[in-house]
């Protein structure tokens, strides 16, 4: 079994806990999905939370989900001039037999324009 690294992003409409909380679930689930994992794939996860983001940490979602043994960390990104706002990236280390380019990089609405290349 492989060690591969898979992508993730979603654009927040406000900064209230509970919407974050909804919208960095869908985004776990829905790059959970794509690639055919488990809670028991995962290694860890990063998430990051552009500056703007003060009402939650985001791996709380995480650990709404029923992920609990997994390794979660939060940083914020860097403060970019005309960087897009109320953004939470996911960097989540799994194992998986997919070859790097068949795993499925998940970002959700307005924030597909963060990773043209190889968002899905």
């Amino acid at each position: 079994m492989a060690v591969r690294a898979v992508r993730g992003a979603v654009q927040l409409e406000r900064d209230e806990a509970g919407h974050m909380d909804e919208q960095v679930g869908a985004l776990l689930t829905a790059l959970l999905e794509r690639n055919g994992l488990t809670a028991d794939d995962l290694i860890s996860i990063w998430f990051t939370a552009t500056p703007d983001l003060h009402s939650d940490f985001p791996a709380a979602a995480a650990r709404g989900l029923g992920i609990v043994d997994v390794p979660l960390i939060c940083a914020q990104e860097l403060d970019v001039q005309g960087a897009m706002p109320r953004v939470v990236r996911i960097l989540a280390h799994i194992e998986s037999d997919r070859p790097r380019g068949e795993i499925a990089h998940v970002y959700l609405g307005a924030a597909a324009a963060l990773r043209k290349d190889i968002a899905q």
